[in-house]
């Protein structure tokens, strides 16, 4: 047990099919087996050990979140005896109602959005002395959670990796894999951060800042908004929409202006690519057929260059002297997937091929279309 008993390190596995498919070594950290099937419950369940510590085992816990970091609070209270509230808006499916109740949280659900629910989870925080607000992605005690898993690589790895590759929505995984690279000497190491389209905050908040491809003219869709936090000085792109499948995971309304700046500063850089929806489909279903672990659509989209080796060669560079690349992906899992909708992204992925003949198009770091054939 690690973190003061608070979770299990994780298996990294080497990949016999997707080193075939990449040309590369390809290793997998399965944070999908964690008790709350992500990644999430490194940070979170730090976080509600610290609150406990500060405020007593009568702390009442409370987020904003019918995803993975709720579950991940519940999972984390559960295991600590503690109580935990979770908002939820409206329209949640009662299978996320049931394994929330399954780990004895309090579940309220009402409001039209997120934003809603937020609202009222801060609400009943104000009121309530003793409560403390969880937050999903936000905040450097959960980067430090998150970052254990790069300790756990650098043990198990006994090598240094080329490039890690995980994906990125409000930027809590990412921030701690930087926090971790930067402990463990990796702080070169290059990293590649994977969206969707239409769910891609931080792709487009990466390229306001820095000198990027719209760090002049700040030019971004009617839908989104510009915002500029000056405590970490960066521009961000705050979305009120999303047109991604991945959104109820990848889909924050701004990613965390923390992250961006340590993103920007990384001496190894972060790539930032933007995918669509139907090759993470494609690769969801493929994973499950290699592996026989089902993931969520946030999940698979780290895995895409993986299946597609153009895209991998362009991400990673094939060595001029010829060996090996070794990559990690970190499989970072979640909770809303099950096999009938794993079909039904299988079968949607395979429409789109046969309707559509243009090549694949993904938006890469310089803000270019990356195309490559289907």
């Amino acid at each position: 047990m690690t973190a003061q008993g608070l979770w299990k390190e994780t298996p990294l596995i080497y990949s016999s099919a997707l080193s075939e498919k990449s040309g590369a070594e390809v290793y997998l950290k399965l944070e999908n087996l964690h008790p709350s099937y992500s990644f999430k419950y490194r940070g979170i369940s730090l976080f509600v050990k610290k609150a406990q510590e500060e405020l007593g085992s009568d702390v009442h816990l409370v987020i904003a979140s019918g995803g993975n970091a709720g579950l991940a609070a519940a999972c984390a209270a559960r295991s600590l005896n503690l109580r935990c509230t979770v908002f939820i808006p409206d329209g949640v499916a009662q299978s996320t109602l049931d394994v929330l109740r399954r780990e004895r949280a309090e579940v309220v659900v009402g409001g039209r959005q997120y934003s809603d629910a937020l609202n009222r989870a801060a609400e009943l925080v104000a009121q309530d002395p003793k409560a403390v607000m969880v937050p999903a992605y936000d905040h450097p005690t959960l980067w430090e959670g998150h970052s254990s898993m790069i300790h756990e690589i650098r043990g198990q790895l006994e090598k240094e990796p080329d490039a890690i590759f995980c994906s990125v929505g409000g930027g809590g995984l990412l921030g701690g894999i930087i926090v971790g690279c930067k402990e463990v000497g990796w702080d070169h190491v290059p990293l590649v951060a994977l969206e969707t389209l239409g769910s891609n905050c931080f792709y487009e908040s990466m390229s306001l800042n820095g000198g990027r491809f719209n760090s002049t003219e700040r030019k971004l869709d009617p839908s989104r908004t510009l915002v500029y936090n000056e405590a970490h000085s960066v521009y961000l792109s705050r979305f009120s929409s999303f047109s991604s499948k991945a959104s109820g995971s990848l889909g924050a309304s701004e990613p965390a202006a923390g992250v961006v700046r340590m993103a920007l500063d990384r001496k190894g850089g972060v790539k930032t690519t933007s995918v669509p929806d139907e090759l993470s489909m494609e690769a969801l279903a493929a994973f499950a057929d290699d592996h026989k672990l089902l993931v969520e659509l946030a999940c698979s989209t780290t895995l895409v260059p993986a299946y597609y080796p153009e895209l991998f060669d362009k991400l990673v560079p094939p060595k001029q002297n010829g060996d090996p690349r070794v990559v990690v992906f970190v499989v970072c899992g979640g909770f809303k997937t099950d096999l009938k909708t794993s079909v039904e992204y299988r079968e949607l992925a395979s429409k789109y091929r046969a309707s559509n003949d243009e090549p694949w198009a993904v938006k890469y770091d310089d803000g270019q279309d990356f195309k490559f054939a289907k």
